[in-house]
């Protein structure tokens, strides 16, 4: 009886492997570890989704746009259910994010947005006119709120009630309010 207990067992496993499909999951990384992750797990032929976008970060010599996560320390990974708890033990993964005890499942559709909004978006500035009010998002300035008095070709002269005064303000690190 033992013995058709097991045989029972394997063909219960054979059969759950063979209906098994492979689904989008979230993982946590740790922190600025995304694009890392992702990579390893890359090299590893599981397939992976990590939305980037352009956002101005500051040196101290330049301000240049980097492609950041849309989602810090979120990744995407299609894969089996049973897969994941290898996938996090993997460096660099901290968990995997679970929903009412069970991993997230992510449906396709919400991917497939996730891709068309970024393709949408990709490229697209908000064109600065005029009085517009705009946020520094760069430098000792950052998150100050100004009004547009002035725009040359590669700067915007603002002007910031609260301080008293005018900066001028490189085009790519202001954001439109």
């Amino acid at each position: 009886m033992e013995a058709n207990m097991v045989m029972d067992m394997d063909m219960a496993t054979k059969q759950s492997s063979r209906t098994a499909v492979k689904k989008w999951y979230v993982i946590y990384t740790t922190p600025r570890s995304e694009k890392q992750v992702n990579q390893k797990l890359q090299d590893e032929q599981i397939k992976t989704y990590l939305p980037l976008h352009l956002s101005p970060r500051r040196w101290s010599d330049r301000i240049k746009m980097v492609e950041m996560p849309l989602f810090p320390s979120y990744l995407f990974i299609h894969t089996y259910h049973h897969k994941l708890y290898d996938i996090v033990k993997m460096p660099g993964v901290v968990r995997i994010i679970y929903f009412e005890g069970k991993p997230t499942e992510i449906r396709e559709k919400e991917i497939n947005a996730i891709i068309k909004f970024l393709e949408y978006a990709n490229g697209k500035a908000c064109k600065i006119e005029l009085d517009d009010e705009v946020r520094i998002a760069v430098g000792a300035l950052k998150d100050t709120v100004g009004k547009v008095i002035k725009i040359k070709k590669k700067y915007v002269v603002l002007l910031l009630k609260d301080l008293g005064l005018q900066a001028q303000v490189m085009l790519d690190g202001v954001v439109k309010v």
